[in-house]
């Protein structure tokens, strides 16, 4: 048996092509933040990550040029060898102090981060539980650990707790999402540190999407007042801080543990220096402009609220990430051809990543957008949804 065989059976990708639906790997021309350049056309994008429009900062992208003249474009080799930079040390440090806690690590990606902290921890006589929504890292990290992996309904605390319950005196870890990806959701966190500091559990957060976002920047725990409850915050680059790379920050005998033990950190090449300086430079204008994070929430409930008002269902999102639900994978598909080729770029959210029965359009926003792009957006979202029959 040809172990290829599965290969040449995936078929709907070209047949995705081949009627010019496919959504996937669309070169973009140009960007300039809340517009992008596809085949000549300009489209607004509202399918980025990019929550406060920090790729277009200047003092962003100077001390990225500014550091690949100093350094070069890779550090070439790992941190444990040649790959460790002062930058590299004092962006842990900086992070660490912004969002609360003692010692910070950075990876040289978001998924790095929670491959090699959850594997590191979580041992063969452990349990790691998690969010049935928690992002694909997460749950690619639980699979390399050792131990025992639980999976919750989402934000379901009674399900949370009864998983707790069956864990006996094993040692526990939970992990949730600060801000869900594609719900926009918020973690219930004040109930999940009471359950967790009444079980014996540790609790990891991940906020990737929270951030730049929530807690004035600092992300889900501070928007709740529970940093301190809060054992590892993990964060990622490449969406607030207009980067690439991760970091977890803890307290400093944990992540001196994660820092000797988590491979994806140990065998790998370090994050290059103008990716280090980009983030930091984002930092600082995360603390010198924090009007941008109000911008970007407004922006939030403003959207959220007009597609309300014209009929598109929302979910339970309260944050720049809001997904327009539709449920019907052919609709789901229509309907983003159709916002594509009236100039919107967005993002559909289609099996495997969804249900079926659970496919929606996932629309995220920038602190950098107009009033007239937003509305200009609403108005195109009025007319595609009537003809394609979602509202």
């Amino acid at each position: 048996m040809d172990i290829f065989n599965k290969c040449y059976g995936f078929t709907r990708a070209q047949e995705a092509r081949a009627k010019g639906f496919y959504p996937y790997f669309i070169p973009l021309e140009d960007t300039e933040g809340t517009e992008v350049v596809i085949n000549g056309k300009r489209l607004i994008m509202i399918g980025s990550n990019n929550y406060l429009g920090l790729t277009t900062h200047p003092k962003v992208r100077e001390a990225a040029i500014a550091a690949i003249k100093r350094y070069g474009p890779s550090c070439t080799g790992s941190r444990f060898l040649n790959g460790n930079l002062e930058l590299h040390n004092q962006l842990e440090h900086d992070l660490a102090e912004y969002i609360g806690k003692e010692a910070g690590l950075v990876f040289s990606t978001g998924m790095q981060v929670n491959l090699g902290t959850i594997s590191a921890i979580v041992g063969r006589d452990d349990v790691v539980i998690t969010d049935r929504d928690d992002h694909a890292s997460i749950v690619d990290g639980c699979r390399l650990s050792f131990g025992e992996m639980k999976r919750f309904r989402h934000n379901d605390l009674e399900h949370l707790e009864q998983t707790l319950q069956s864990c006996d005196d094993k040692g526990k870890l939970v992990v949730v999402d600060g801000v869900f990806s594609m719900g926009g959701d918020i973690a219930p966190l004040p109930e999940i540190t009471e359950l967790c500091g009444r079980y014996g559990a540790r609790l990891m957060v991940d906020d990737a999407h929270s951030l730049g976002v929530l807690g004035g920047g600092r992300g889900t725990a501070a928007h709740f007042g529970l940093t301190d409850k809060v054992d590892l915050i993990m964060g990622t680059f490449s969406k607030s801080f207009a980067s690439l790379g991760g970091v977890i920050v803890g307290d400093t005998i944990i992540v001196d543990y994660i820092k000797h033990n988590a491979r994806s950190l140990i065998f790998s090449a370090s994050m290059p220096p103008s990716n280090v300086a980009a983030v930091a430079a984002a930092l600082q204008v995360m603390k010198d402009e924090p009007e941008r994070i109000a911008r970007l929430n407004q922006i939030a409930d403003y959207m959220r609220r007009g597609y309300q008002s014209l009929g598109f269902k929302t979910g339970r999102s309260e944050t720049p990430i809001i997904p327009i639900f539709i449920g019907d994978e052919t609709k789901t598909l229509f309907f983003w051809h159709s916002l594509f080729e009236a100039g919107i770029y967005v993002n559909p959210v289609l099996p495997p990543a969804a249900p079926s029965d659970q496919t929606l359009l996932r629309t995220s926003y920038m602190a950098t957008h107009t009033d007239a792009q937003l509305n200009r957006v609403l108005d195109i979202f009025a007319q595609v949804g009537k003809q394609v029959g979602v509202i």
